[in-house]
């Protein structure tokens, strides 16, 4: 197991820390992983809060999972030039804030970002050159049964967000794409492997 103190990080030694990049359709784990990770490492790493135009879902609080905005007032922020990437799924705009990171490397934490593949290929095209590490799902099958359980998605949308993840993954396996690929099959084990990916390409 893994100990805290090998999860620490020298200012000195790492004066502006590589962000990372999780990605991963919806309902692969990706929330569960992060949450987990913050609890233990919250003097590590640091979560962007992305923005969103769409509704908060039950338990979900503005400012800690996502900024909720109107698309007038995200739209504004993306013309003038705010926002790192920004994509639209489902009828609703996602984006991340240059504030919202900048907050995080202030501190002196390895920024977290959680991004979708529209996301993943804007990043590439930044300077901002990031760890890229994708969750995916052990089949599409346990995907459409971890969506369903949620209850939060019309038939329509659900959909959506299965056709999208057939396309994420199969983009995924290009190669150069992502620097690693977590199976989230058994979580302990997702995420057991995540922070190890974590030291290896992070210090």
């Amino acid at each position: 197991r893994l100990r805290r103190a090998r999860l620490s990080i020298s200012p000195s030694a790492m004066a502006g820390p590589r962000p990372v990049v999780l990605s991963g359709p919806s309902g692969a784990g990706k929330s569960t992983l992060l949450k987990k990770l913050m609890q233990e490492y919250d003097n590590v790493f640091g979560f962007s809060v992305s923005h969103t135009t769409r509704k908060p879902r039950p338990g979900e609080e503005n400012g800690k999972d996502y900024h909720y905005v109107t698309r007038e007032a995200m739209q504004a922020g993306i013309d003038n030039g705010e926002f790192i990437e920004n994509a639209d799924f489902s009828g609703n705009m996602y984006g991340t804030s240059k504030a919202a990171v900048q907050d995080v490397q202030a501190k002196n934490l390895i920024c977290i970002l959680d991004i979708d593949m529209q996301g993943v290929r804007n990043i590439k095209r930044t300077e901002l050159n990031p760890i890229y590490i994708s969750i995916q799902p052990p089949s599409m099958e346990v995907l459409e049964m971890r969506l369903r359980e949620r209850k939060t998605e019309s038939e329509e949308n659900l959909q959506k967000r299965l056709n999208a993840a057939k396309v994420d993954i199969e983009l995924s396996k290009k190669t150069g794409v992502f620097d690693a690929i977590i199976i989230n099959d058994k979580l302990e084990d997702a995420y057991e492997q995540l922070k190890q990916t974590l030291l290896e390409v992070s210090f």
